[in-house]
């Protein structure tokens, strides 16, 4: 199979799973049951280690190992995006019967977003190599900006993204069920719903702005890139229901997720002068997370045994 005959059928299989979760599975609007999530998680999971068995017959070996790795980095950073979504449901109240519907149109923009990012920054690495010592650099800082920084404080209120849309358009001061907008004496208004939307969204702009890089020390290859992140990004909202409420098991995770996007970002710094193998990449950054989560539960195991 060509390349593109890939883009066009890994795109028709994504419209086609989009239109079957809010079309047929979930047409009203409902809470999500943590089995069912589970299920779901389990489902996306699945669909990617199948999907990775494709690359591996169809582009080999090589490419594999980088869809694995890109979607086990993408896999894990999203964790951390989850635990923000959680703030923000938490912050504006948002009813459990309506998480699902917004974590689904939030989703799709942020599926919309990266497209762009990682095309752009395939294209601009592809033309201007020396941009990859600064995505290198970037992902440094981050990783030691992740273990120096706070907990993560929500204040939708300043966004400036926020404060536009409630200068352009009346916002109703309470849901109207699950709806978005709705009409009043002849006047459109947006709801609450509408802001969680765009503050998801505006969320995971910045979280882009992190991931897009760590995966493009994996691959320039802009297809491998996408159907990783893709495949990441589709899992998520399975995996909020899933391990919303459980933040207190992932106490180190943070300290996890530093130190794989120092090591991606030296990766991509010596790339030059050394290439790290793309199996010793994908045993780090297992070895990484095995070690924070374990030692989360331990943590936590001995909080619990001095209750």
């Amino acid at each position: 199979m060509s390349e593109t005959a890939i883009w066009i059928s890994f795109n028709l299989f994504v419209a086609f799973f989009l239109v079957l979760d809010l079309g047929v599975f979930h047409k009203k609007s409902e809470e999500v049951s943590v089995k069912e999530a589970l299920i779901w998680t389990a489902v996306w999971v699945f669909m990617a280690f199948l999907f990775n068995i494709f690359i591996y017959y169809q582009l080999g070996e090589a490419k594999a190992y980088e869809f694995f790795t890109g979607y086990l980095i993408e896999k894990s950073l999203s964790v951390d995006n989850i635990f923000v979504i959680i703030l923000i449901f938490s912050y504006f109240n948002v009813p459990a019967a309506y998480q699902h519907k917004v974590l689904f149109w939030g989703i799709l923009g942020a599926l919309l977003m990266r497209v762009g990012f990682i095309l752009a920054g395939v294209e601009l690495i592809h033309k201007f190599h020396w941009l990859i010592y600064i995505f290198g650099g970037f992902l440094v800082i981050t990783g030691i900006r992740i273990l120096t920084q706070g907990d993560a404080k929500l204040e939708p209120e300043k966004n400036p993204l926020i404060r536009i849309i409630r200068k352009a358009i009346p916002v109703t001061p309470n849901f109207v069920g699950d709806k978005f907008f709705v009409s009043i004496n002849k006047k459109v208004w947006a709801t609450p719903l509408f802001l969680v939307v765009v503050t998801i969204e505006a969320t995971d702009l910045i979280f882009a702005v992190d991931s897009i890089p760590a995966i493009l020390s994996i691959s320039d290859d802009a297809l491998i890139v996408y159907t990783s992140n893709v495949f990441a990004i589709m899992g998520l909202r399975s995996l909020y229901f899933a391990i919303a409420g459980m933040e207190k098991y992932f106490t180190y995770l943070k300290y996890g997720l530093s130190a794989i996007l120092i090591f991606v970002g030296v990766k991509m710094c010596i790339g030059d002068l050394y290439k790290i193998p793309i199996e010793i990449s994908l045993m780090f950054i297992v070895l990484t997370l095995s070690v924070a989560v374990i030692a989360s539960l331990a943590h936590n195991a001995k909080h619990d045994a001095k209750k």
